[in-house]
């Protein structure tokens, strides 16, 4: 809900306000007064307050020059992009390619040529890019700008491809993301495969170097691996380990998992000059993230280390998650932390309720037959799951089945009814515990949970269909099993 000061804005903005305009597509850029960050609506904005800047007639020129600046300094950090097919698409695309062609090689200038370039040559754009030329005829825009007249896109992608190289090039703070998506629209050429190959058979240090610098993932991880050392080497002085985390960072950058751990490691090195664990522990859990085995153990871990300080529901929940995922890896020394997290029981045969279990399934295989209740069918669901996980008669009338299941889990809570029974973790093992849950979710979702009633008419209606389960199926269970002897 917008607030107070948000609808004021808003008010005088429609008024024409032009200070107010320029106040609203701050907040629209910045998310000011809650405002949920909307760059095609700040230009909208910007374009009002621009023309009604440029239209009026004031004496003092200076201060219209002033206002006008203000606003091009707004336009020119709204990511151009995201803004396609705005009503105020156009008048942005002419203040930046008006930016860009300004003499003076101002923030502003810049800016403008990163929007561009980011605009017409980022992959991650080319379904703007295949519709961008066709919006701006409709628009008549492109002929009004003496600079780009009659250009197609292949001829905007060159001038965008200089300007992308002109960033890189210089210091500015959009030096980095330039260089970046120069690697990104490299080719993976022959040249970048024959200095890896030169690498691995030769060992060719130079060649290594230049994979890397040529924006070659493996090699950057490969570098940095080898300046820290964390091979059991010999420990690196801080020098080496600055080196090695500046090519970690950039294989980390491409999405490396490997390279991500390797920071963590070096962040938790004594030596290391930029030692923080916290920036350790941030580097870990994005190397989990992202799959890497070990991370995973860490993270997992340490949260069980931290499950007392967790405000998590469940304590112990995350951690098992993550511990799982690492024994899904082979990571042994999870399985024995797995085994104090989660409980383990594999085998119903062995559980209290097995008799019974086998009975409620014959009553859901047949339930049309025996024309059960609804409440009854839900009942013998419970039965079942209670025997797969070996719950107690106050979890099986209690748990709320359809938030039983976690991906490697289930949770069993019943809080709610029984404050001092705490709750349990058990690990899902078996394909029949899964189809256990399955089927019961599906029953469960499709049913009115009300019917079940407070805790007394469950523990009533279990006596009653344990009682039938028993008198209904038992005689004949065993009359086939004497048949099958015989």
């Amino acid at each position: 809900m917008a607030s107070r000061e948000f609808l004021k804005i808003l008010s005088s903005a429609r008024l024409g306000d032009v200070l107010a305009q320029q106040k609203l597509a701050e907040a629209y850029l910045t998310g000011a007064y809650k405002t949920p960050i909307q760059p095609a609506n700040a230009l909208i904005w910007l374009e009002k307050s621009y023309f009604s800047v440029t239209n009026q007639e004031l004496k003092d020129k200076q201060t219209s020059s002033n206002s006008t600046t203000e606003i091009l300094t707004q336009i020119a950090r709204i990511p151009l992009a995201q803004t396609f097919q705005s009503p105020a698409f156009g008048f942005g695309w002419t203040s930046f390619w008006q930016l860009a062609h300004t003499k003076a090689e101002t923030q502003l200038h810049l800016a403008a040529k990163w929007q561009l370039a980011n605009l017409l040559i980022n992959p991650d754009h080319q379904e703007i890019q295949a519709q961008l030329m066709e919006f701006l005829k409709g628009k008549n825009i492109s002929s009004s700008l003496e600079a780009i007249a009659g250009l197609d896109l292949k001829g905007l992608q060159k001038i965008a491809k200089q300007f992308l190289q002109e960033l890189a090039e210089t210091d500015s703070p959009f030096t980095s993301a330039a260089k970046e998506l120069l690697i990104k629209l490299q080719p993976k050429n022959a040249a970048l495969s024959s200095l890896w190959i030169s690498w691995l058979d030769d060992k060719n240090e130079e060649a290594l170097l230049q994979a890397a610098e040529l924006g070659l993932t493996m090699a950057r991880l490969t570098l940095g691996l080898r300046l820290a050392q964390l091979d059991g080497g010999d420990t690196k002085s801080n020098a080496s380990l600055k080196k090695a985390a500046y090519w970690l960072e950039l294989a980390a950058k491409d999405g490396d998992r490997d390279a991500w751990y390797a920071l963590g490691e070096i962040y938790r090195r004594p030596q290391f000059s930029g030692y923080s664990a916290a920036e350790s522990d941030r580097c870990f859990d994005r190397a989990a993230d992202l799959g890497h085995a070990e991370a995973q153990l860490r993270k997992g871990a340490n949260l069980w280390r931290k499950r007392e300080k967790s405000d998590e529901k469940v304590r112990g929940l995350q951690a098992s998650y993550w511990v799982w995922q690492a024994h899904q890896q082979g990571i042994a020394e999870a399985k024995e932390l797995l085994g104090k997290i989660l409980e383990s029981c594999p085998d119903p045969q062995k559980n209290d309720w097995h008799e019974l279990a086998l009975q409620a399934e014959q009553a859901i295989n047949h339930h049309v037959e025996h024309q059960l209740d609804e409440d009854w069918l839900l009942l013998c669901h419970r039965i079942v799951i209670a025997n797969q996980f070996h719950f107690s008669k106050a979890e099986l009338l209690l748990c709320e089945v359809g938030q039983l299941q976690h991906e490697h889990c289930v949770v069993v809570d019943i809080r709610w009814e029984l404050p001092k029974i705490l709750p349990r973790l058990i690990q899902i093992e078996t394909i029949q515990q899964r189809r256990a849950l399955l089927a019961a979710g599906k029953v469960f979702a499709s049913s009115d949970l009300e019917i079940e009633g407070n805790l007394r008419q469950r523990r009533y209606r279990f006596d009653r269909v344990t009682h039938w389960l028993t008198t209904t199926f038992a005689k004949a269970n065993k009359h086939q099993t004497n048949t099958e002897l015989a």
